[in-house]
């Protein structure tokens, strides 16, 4: 069986693109940190927990040798955010060698969805996309930043880039066979009340 899949390509050409975006409520505490050590392990975590109730099975069957040369690769990082010290989502960026920066990944963990977290999270990532080659001596100075998200995608992803300043620049629409979900981990979602306040 397959379905039909909307796929939107979109774009910013200029670091003022970015729209600026506005903090966590007061009080909450988000950081956003490079994973700077390449570790399978931990990339492996963030793909699947956030991937998981929105069809990311790409990388499913990759061995650990396939993320170690990945994460490894000049111009590849991974950005995470972080409440009160837990991982709460991620951005993935590739540096292409044409002066492109692909955000390959970016998502939530069902528990840190609806708090504010994602808009913060992306602007820091586009931020940073548009600043890589400071970072790595080989890379081209970023003259363009794009990605691309679907229809299987979670509901608000393509009006949250554009809600950043990304322009849909192609959309394809194509079948695809249909692919279970892994789903997320039994019981993950928001947090209650009590979890969320350390109780």
């Amino acid at each position: 069986m397959s379905i039909s899949v909307t796929t939107w390509h979109l774009e910013q050409t200029s670091r003022a693109d970015l729209a600026p975006v506005e903090g966590p409520p007061s009080g909450q505490d988000v950081r956003i940190a490079r994973a700077e050590v390449p570790s399978p392990e931990f990339s492996r975590f963030l793909y699947t927990a956030v991937g998981g109730d929105v069809s990311w099975t790409d990388r499913l069957d990759w061995p650990y040798a396939r993320w170690a040369e990945y994460l490894g690769r000049p111009g590849v990082e991974t950005w995470v955010a972080y409440e009160r010290g837990t991982p709460a989502g991620f951005i993935e960026l590739e540096a292409g060698q044409d002066g492109s920066v692909e955000i390959v990944y970016f998502g939530l963990l069902p528990a840190f969805r609806g708090r504010r977290i994602g808009g913060l999270l992306l602007a820091h990532g586009i931020e940073r996309a548009w600043d890589l080659a400071e970072r790595w001596p080989h890379a081209a100075p970023t003259k363009r930043v794009w990605l691309h998200t679907c229809s299987k995608d979670g509901p608000h992803a393509k009006a949250n880039y554009l809600r950043r300043g990304f322009r849909v620049y192609k959309t394809t629409v194509a079948d695809e066979p249909e692919v279970a979900s892994p789903g997320p981990w039994p019981g993950a979602g928001p947090l209650t009340s009590g979890a969320a306040a350390g109780e």
